[in-house]
């Protein structure tokens, strides 16, 4: 009942980066000929694809996803269950709690309701719901396995974490992680690298805060002391 409830709202984001590369492609025999001839040095680019999950927040096109999906992205799409297919616009996003906002056209969407993540506890059951490997809404199960967890990944440090066993994988990153009433209580984030079952997921409570900056300045306005 929970996934019935909540799945129209998760959505696949896609995402195309045009990457600039220096000179041919050496396997093609065009582009070595040509470069032997005239060696000039010449830009070329190509496009870098990737794909991730998303939930749809209200019904006039809001949808929240991890700003390391579409980071550095040219173009964005997004997709809903039913396959209607939408090009993405970039809201805002934040870095540092990986966290941004896409808008979609339309009215009338199928959108998440907003549980809560203080009252989270361990051991407590959980539903992920994404896009692993291209799959899409794949549902996998848990449990909480441990809350307020500090995650070290790329030079950066996550705090905070809601940390879960059901299965998360390559594409799940943005999805929902539901409580048992189909309620939103986690942006599915990352997964250990040193074994399946360790996953990470930012609570919603946290996200909220973050989601409502992202929707009103287009950016995270953090506290300061200017000394």
């Amino acid at each position: 009942e929970a996934v019935q409830k909540s799945s129209p709202a998760v959505v696949n984001v896609w995402t195309e980066e045009l990457v600039a590369m220096r000179g041919g492609n050496p396997g093609n025999l065009d582009d070595f000929f040509s470069d032997f001839f005239d060696p000039r040095p010449r830009q070329r680019s190509y496009a870098r694809t990737s794909l991730g999950s998303g939930v749809l927040i209200r019904g006039d096109g809001f949808v929240v996803t991890n700003a390391h999906v579409v980071a550095h992205a040219d173009k964005i799409k997004v997709t809903l269950v039913d396959e209607r297919e939408f090009e993405a616009r970039l809201v805002g996003a934040d870095s540092e709690l990986d966290l941004a906002v896409l808008k979609i056209p339309g009215t009338g969407l199928p959108h998440m309701d907003f549980g809560s993540s203080d009252d989270l506890l361990i051991g407590e059951t959980v539903i992920a719901i994404g896009n692993p490997f291209g799959l899409s809404h794949t549902v996998t199960t848990g449990v909480v396995s441990a809350l307020h967890r500090v995650v070290r990944a790329q030079r950066r440090t996550y705090e905070d974490f809601i940390q879960t066993d059901a299965p998360i994988n390559p594409g799940n990153s943005g999805g929902p992680l539901l409580n048992i009433n189909g309620e939103l209580i986690g942006i599915n984030t990352a997964v250990h690298s040193g074994g399946p079952g360790i996953g990470f997921a930012i609570p919603i409570d946290r996200a909220r805060t973050i989601v409502n900056d992202l929707l009103q300045f287009g950016r995270v306005r953090y506290g300061w002391l200017g000394i």
